[in-house]
């Protein structure tokens, strides 16, 4: 039996979305061209994957005089935060900060990540304490 469909982009998909996120937008031939800069890979399976991205709502195509023109239906952003939230789901019990432990004490991060961490958990308890002292008046 065929999994379900997952609205998330596989690695092969994150690939052509990081061109389109570069490009704007990009030809059939230009997305293959620069993922060609890291491996081979076939025109005919990047064309396919792109029509399996337009279904899942990943990507836009327009029609121009000279073909198709692609473009990246989600931002980063929006991709990261459904990938992430998957990940902290299914993988940490839907803790984020066991998920944040783990990349702490994992021994993967900067001192300049880790300072940026202190300063994004400083800043947002100080605002998570004002939305709280509001919602009491």
């Amino acid at each position: 039996m065929a999994r379900p469909a997952s609205q998330h982009p596989t690695d092969g998909e994150l690939e052509i979305l990081r061109v389109l996120w570069e490009y704007k937008t990009a030809t059939l031939g230009q997305v293959c061209q620069a993922l060609r800069a890291d491996r081979d890979v076939a025109t005919t399976t990047v064309a396919t994957m792109l029509g399996v991205m337009l279904d899942k709502g990943l990507v836009r195509r327009k029609k121009t005089a000279r073909g198709h023109k692609w473009s990246a239906a989600v931002t980063h952003a929006a991709a990261a935060k459904g990938m992430v939230g998957k990940l902290v789901d299914t993988v940490f019990d839907g803790s984020a900060s066991r998920l944040v432990a783990h990349l702490v004490e994992g021994g993967k991060l900067s001192h300049d990540e880790l300072a940026e961490l202190r300063t994004l958990i400083t800043s947002n308890s100080s605002r998570v304490s004002r939305k709280s002292a509001k919602a009491r008046t």
